[in-house]
């Protein structure tokens, strides 16, 4: 069983960074895919990054690509999600999710673990 807690949300000006963790409370990270999400008011999750268990490969969607980089700490048991020249659009709530060592995936199904997700406010 993996618990995942996510931190590093906030309120950041059009164009600003922040940097999002995805840490297992419980459980290691070590094994498994691991894959960013997001929500907006009104619209569906959906997902945008992901990392391969081992680190070597990411996939992100045309919305981030160019401006959000996903990295691994294997000492820390911490997936990163750094976020640069966000935009307005960017708002949500956002989410990483743990799965197998399959391959990546934009799916939600695919993967077992969600974190509570935190809030990214791009405002200014």
């Amino acid at each position: 069983q993996v618990q995942l807690v996510e931190s590093g949300g906030g309120l950041v000006q059009p164009g600003g960074s922040l940097r999002l963790s995805c840490t297992a409370a419980r459980g290691t990270l070590d094994d498994l895919t691991i894959g960013w999400f997001r929500q907006a008011p009104g619209k569906e999750r959906e997902g945008f990054g992901c990392v391969s268990s081992s680190g070597g490969s990411t996939i992100y969607t045309n919305a981030v690509r160019g401006r959000f980089t996903i990295s691994r700490n294997y000492g820390e048991n911490t997936v990163y999600l750094q976020m640069n020249n966000l935009k307005p659009d960017d708002t949500a709530v956002y989410y990483c999710a743990a799965g197998p060592p399959l391959g990546l995936s934009f799916r939600a199904n695919f993967y077992n673990y969600w974190g509570q997700g935190t809030q990214v406010t791009v405002s200014s």
